[in-house]
């Protein structure tokens, strides 16, 4: 059966940079019948699209306006399967990556060792990155892994390749960025994912996506908070429910041991404090008892959707 690889690329005003990066794609890999290139335009307002089509880019999709760049991924992932995609590759416009590794990322996919690779970089040896960066990407994988249940040492890496069962899988719900709802769906779906260690270019302009250091970790969280709530709804209002119940019922406790020992106050605001505290908790885990048969739901439609899917793009 023939290979077809898909290398996608999202791009937002990237003249300056995407000549040299698709000039470092291959055309043929070991392992793969056909490489094509496609360019995922977010409504630039320069020369992106010229250039991709002086390089002899295969595939240009373009957004009329600019949508970010989760929406760009996912318009990339349906553009590739749309063209026949088994495996895809997406890569960053601003040659970050190493493109010779390209065969590194897909070798446990074509090896059915995994169907998601993400390109490990070189985090603390890497040059290129600032200690406040080096700092972040480890703090932020390490939650990312407590969320998702796996062991992806660089979450915030957009190097990575699909198979394309996951690539039908994935659905991406925040729009600020794909990487980390990527990882910690494909860990509650239990889609098989690994990583692979990558090499990286110097930087040829600044992050768009890290202009703010505290905006980078608010959104970050923000997304695993999300995405763990959506995916463990029951879990998360347990624990949620749990600090208030369980101050409440300290509280409670206290009262209790104060009004046995014939104390001549009555702590009046100490007892209320303790029945909303308790009534607190106890509806967060309602909350949790309710979005987990919400959650019932989201899967019936999840697989309704990969039927859907597939049925989409089996002539592809």
């Amino acid at each position: 059966m023939l290979t077809k690889l898909v290398i996608q690329i999202p791009c937002y005003n990237e003249e300056a940079t995407l000549g040299a990066t698709l000039a470092d794609l291959p055309r043929q890999l070991p392992g793969v019948d056909e490489i094509e290139w496609l360019i995922i335009d977010d409504g630039s307002r320069d020369q992106t699209i010229e250039v991709a089509q002086a390089s002899g880019v295969d595939h240009v999709v373009r957004h009329s306006q600019n949508q970010g760049l989760a929406t760009t991924f996912m318009t990339g992932l349906h553009a590739s399967l749309e063209a026949g995609a088994d495996i895809i590759v997406n890569t960053d416009a601003d040659n970050q990556y190493c493109a010779d590794d390209i065969p590194h990322l897909i070798e446990p996919i074509l090896s059915n060792q995994a169907q998601i690779v993400v390109g490990a970089r070189p985090i603390i040896k890497n040059p290129y990155f600032s200690p406040i960066k080096k700092t972040l990407q480890r703090l932020g994988s390490y939650v990312v892994r407590l969320a998702s249940n796996t062991n992806i040492p660089d979450a915030p890496s957009g190097f990575r390749a699909f198979s394309r069962e996951a690539a039908l899988q994935i659905n991406v719900f925040d729009n600020y960025t794909y990487t980390l709802e990527t990882i910690i769906q494909a860990g509650q779906k239990g889609i098989p994912i690994t990583s692979v260690t990558v090499r990286v270019n110097q930087d040829l302009r600044p992050s768009r996506l890290v202009t703010s250091t505290p905006k980078y970790i608010l959104r970050s969280m923000t997304t695993i908070l999300r995405i763990f709530m959506l995916y463990k709804p029951l879990r998360f209002f347990l624990m949620a429910g749990s600090i208030p119940f369980s101050v409440g019922f300290l509280l409670g406790v206290r009262w209790l041991i104060f009004f046995f020992m014939g104390t001549d106050r009555t702590r009046v605001p100490s007892l209320i404090l303790t029945a909303i505290l308790i009534l607190m908790g106890f509806q967060l885990w309602i909350f949790g008892l309710i979005a987990d048969l919400m959650a019932a739901n989201r899967r019936l439609l999840e697989d309704i959707q990969l039927t859907s899917r597939k049925q989409n793009y089996q002539s592809k």
